[in-house]
C-alpha cells in the first residue's frame, strides 16, 4: 500500500506540472533595473554559506520520494544530475524505509550515484531519534531534513490526526542526530512565528516551503472516495511571503514552493534565501528525459542564474539583498497586514558602481 501511495504520488504530481508558470507570488517581486549596476561574469560565484554548510550554488533538489521500484529509479537519476552539476539533493520521505528494509536502495542510491555531493535525508515529524539516525546513516547524508505537513496528514484518508507531540520530537531527534537538521513545510509555509519556535528547538536551517508549487493537499484529496477536501486547495503561504515574515527570525532560511525558473532563485535570494529548491518541475523533467535531461536543465538554470547576478550587480548570491526589489499586489497586502515594511527594500542600492578612471 505504501508502495502503491508513493507511485500515486509521482504521478499526481507530474500531472500538477501541466499548465504551470502562470502567475505566482514570485511574480509579485520585481528587480528595480540599474542599467549601469552590471559587473563581470567573471568575477561572479554562485557560491553560498549558511550555517555552517558551503554549497557551490544556491539551488537544490529538494525531496521527492523514494519506497518503490519506480520511485527508486527516479532517484538514481535525480542523483545522477546532482552529481554532474553539484546541486546539493535531498531524499523523499524515508518512513517506507522505517516499514520495510527491502526499500533501502531506493534511498541509498542517492549516495551511491552521489558520492561526493550534499545529501539531505528526509523524515517526518513523527519519527523516533533511533531512526532519524538510521535515516542519516543509510545514505551517510551531511544533513536532515524533518518535514511537516499538518494539512497534507488532515487530507489523507491514512494519515496522522495527532501533532501536539511535534515539537518535543524535533527537539529530540536535533540533539540526538549527528548532523544539521533542516525543518522544511511540504507546501504551506512557514510563518515567523514557527520559525522562531524551531530556533528554540535548535533547528539549523528553516525550509518555508511555500505555497505555490507541488499541492499536497491537491493530491490526498486526489485519493480520497468524495474528494471532500477542495476547501484546502489554497491554504497556506507562498515562499515569497514567509521569507518577508521570517526575517530576523532566528534562522537561515531556504526557499521552496514554486520555484518555477532561475529568476524565481534570484527573487528568493534577494528576500534573503540562502538557497533556493524545486521539486516537482524537476520530477516531470526526469520522468519525461530522464538523467540527461535534468542535467541539462540544472546546468540552464545555473548557467541563467549567474547571468542575473552578473546583471544586478551582485558578485555572490549574499550580495542580492542588497538589490533593490519591489513588493506589489498580493504579496505587498500580505505584508501590511502581518505588519511586515517593505518600502524600504525598493531603496538599498545606495550607489552604483564608481567609473573605471
Amino acid at each position: 500500500m505504501s508502495s502503491q501511495r508513493k507511485d500515486d504520488h509521482v504521478r499526481i504530481a507530474v500531472e500538477q506540472q501541466d499548465g504551470r508558470g502562470g502567475h505566482n507570488e514570485f511574480d509579485d517581486v520585481t528587480f528595480v533595473h540599474h542599467a549601469l549596476a552590471g559587473v563581470d561574469r567573471d568575477d561572479v560565484s554562485l557560491a553560498t554559506r549558511f550555517a555552517g554548510f558551503h554549497w557551490p550554488v544556491p539551488l537544490y533538489i529538494n525531496a521527492m520520494t523514494g519506497g518503490s521500484e519506480m520511485t527508486g529509479a527516479i532517484n538514481r537519476d535525480l542523483a545522477i544530475a546532482a552529481r554532474e552539476t553539484g546541486v546539493p539533493i535531498a531524499t523523499g520521505s524515508m518512513s517506507p524505509y522505517f516499514k520495510d528494509r527491502s526499500t533501502a536502495d531506493t534511498f541509498s542510491v542517492v549516495r551511491k550515484e552521489n558520492p561526493d555531493g550534499f545529501v539531505m535525508a528526509n523524515i517526518n515529524a513523527m519519527a523516533s531519534a533511533d531512526n532519524a539516525q538510521r535515516a542519516v546513516d543509510l545514505v551517510h547524508a551531511d544533513a536532515l531534513q524533518i518535514h511537516i505537513n499538518t494539512i497534507q496528514e488532515t487530507v489523507m484518508p491514512e494519515g496522522d490526526r495527532s501533532f501536539s507531540s511535534w515539537p518535543r520530537r524535533i527537539e529530540e531527534i536535533v540533539a540526538a542526530v549527528s548532523v544539521p537538521v533542516v525543518v522544511k513545510e511540504v507546501g504551506f509555509g512557514l510563518s515567523r512565528e514557527t520559525v522562531g519556535l524551531l530556533s528554540k528547538l535548535g533547528v539549523a536551517v528553516a525550509d518555508v516551503g511555500g505555497r505555490g508549487g507541488t499541492n499536497f493537499a491537491r493530491i490526498e484529496n486526489s485519493r480520497r472516495e468524495l474528494a471532500d477536501y477542495a476547501f484546502l486547495d489554497g491554504w497556506g503561504q507562498s515562499a515569497p511571503a514567509c521569507l518577508l515574515d521570517a526575517d530576523g527570525a532566528g534562522l537561515p532560511l531556504l526557499a521552496s514552493g514554486g520555484v518555477r525558473n532561475p529568476l524565481d532563485v534570484a527573487r528568493a535570494l534577494a528576500l534573503g534565501a540562502a538557497a533556493a529548491g524545486a521539486s516537482g518541475i524537476f520530477l516531470r523533467t526526469v520522468v519525461d528525459g530522464g538523467a540527461d535531461a535534468l542535467v541539462t536543465q540544472l546546468s540552464t538554470w545555473l548557467d541563467q542564474l549567474a547571468a542575473l547576478l552578473t546583471a544586478l550587480g551582485a558578485r555572490t548570491p549574499a550580495e542580492l539583498t542588497g538589490s533593490d526589489v519591489l513588493i506589489q499586489g498580493k504579496l505587498a497586502a500580505f505584508c501590511a497586514a502581518r505588519g511586515v515594511a517593505t518600502d524600504h527594500l525598493a531603496r538599498r542600492c545606495s550607489s552604483l558602481p564608481n567609473p573605471i578612471m
